[in-house]
């Protein structure tokens, strides 16, 4: 599809001769301080504006970006010449701010999830393509070096044909009253298995925990089921002792292992495996004889920082008019299987399919979101 591009000639600041954007950005909260650093290095971005309700938090942007206009009223960014907003505010304010955004003719990055239903986020992605916008919404691990690394290597069949793969993450905190620990943490996960695989899964059914508030799911096992028999698991968790982010790919041939806490070698790959069905073994001998062990091999990673990677594809769609490859569609995938894990978790933990998703249009308009 083919976006308008939209610029404004205002110039809040000189950076450099190229064409520049000029960028709000509404929230600034827990996540939006890093997003207004980013944009703000960016040369191919003017940051023009913050809005944020507190006023406490605006003085935080005034102490640290003089430059910087800050409201606490995002609809006074619409009266800036912006190009653009990031949206980072609490979910269920997303679907509200981000169609303010588009209907005054501003691309919207928006931070996942995108909204919190599949028919808010199908309502997002219409409009964007009726006012020919980009929206695009923040899957930032996507844009990690490391998984885009591991996704190169199972599209090129160096793990033979996948198993399974099973993602943990899981820290102290931080509990909030608005969103329980799936809605929070797994959306990062669940964008993960779908760009690994390049596959939407079939079913979903999650064990939910509150451990602490009454009702109010910290701890979660989650379990999809993708075509070819290929399993992925998750764990999530507001209520562990260590900050834990990793991803395992278990295929035929070899097997990964990601750690992004890890600071120097975020990935492992192991040549281990079973050769052939494993036989019922009485010995050791022969219990050793049916596995193998092979070397440990850590690839070269160019390391960058995911989130800028992530406004440079952004900024990159808005002048080209390319489209993001975490886009509206992107997102809703995400929050689809979201709502199948909401089912079983309702359900008692029963399995739960995932709705086929089909996105078709006519007349450069998004007619349907989901399968008949």
């Amino acid at each position: 599809m083919i976006f308008e591009s939209h610029y404004s000639q205002v110039k809040h600041r000189s950076k450099s001769s190229m064409q520049t954007i000029n960028v709000g950005v509404i929230g600034y909260g827990y996540w939006g301080p890093n997003q207004v650093r980013n944009f703000n290095e960016l040369d191919t971005v003017n940051l023009v504006a913050v809005a944020d309700q507190s006023e406490t938090q605006l003085e935080r942007v005034k102490k640290r970006y003089a430059h910087v206009e800050t409201v606490t009223d995002y609809h006074d960014l619409f009266a800036m010449g912006l190009d653009a907003v990031a949206v980072v505010t609490p979910p269920a304010t997303h679907h509200a701010i981000a169609m303010d955004c588009l209907r005054n003719g501003l691309h919207v990055l928006i931070e996942k999830p995108i909204t919190l239903s599949s028919a808010d986020a199908l309502d997002l992605i219409r409009t964007a393509e009726e006012v020919g916008k980009i929206l695009m919404v923040g899957h930032t691990m996507e844009y990690n070096p490391a998984i885009r690394e591991m996704k190169a290597m199972i599209d090129r069949g160096v793990l033979g044909d996948i198993h399974y793969i099973n993602t943990v993450r899981v820290n102290l905190g931080l509990f909030q009253s608005k969103a329980n620990a799936i809605w929070d943490l797994a959306p990062h996960d669940i964008s993960i298995l779908l760009y690994l695989l390049g596959a939407e899964p079939v079913s979903a059914n999650v064990d939910g925990v509150s451990c602490v508030t009454d009702g109010h799911v910290d701890l979660a096992y989650i379990s999809l089921r993708f075509p070819n028999n290929i399993h992925g698991h998750i764990e999530v968790s507001w209520l562990s002792p260590r900050k834990i982010r990793q991803v395992t790919v278990v295929g035929k041939d070899r097997m990964l292992f990601h750690d992004d806490v890890e600071p120097v070698e975020k990935i492992k790959v192991f040549d281990k495996g079973v050769d052939g069905p494993p036989p019922y073994t009485e010995t050791l001998e022969q219990f050793h004889w049916s596995y193998r062990h092979g070397d440990v091999t850590i690839p070269y990673l160019k390391w960058y920082e995911p989130l800028r990677r992530q406004c440079e594809e952004f900024v990159d769609c808005i002048v080209t008019g390319r489209t993001p490859q975490t886009d509206g569609f992107n997102g809703l995938r995400v929050v689809n299987v979201l709502e199948a894990i909401d089912k079983s978790l309702q359900n008692g933990g029963a399995e739960q399919p995932v709705e086929a998703l089909t996105l078709t249009h006519s007349n450069g308009r998004y007619i349907n979101g989901h399968s008949s």
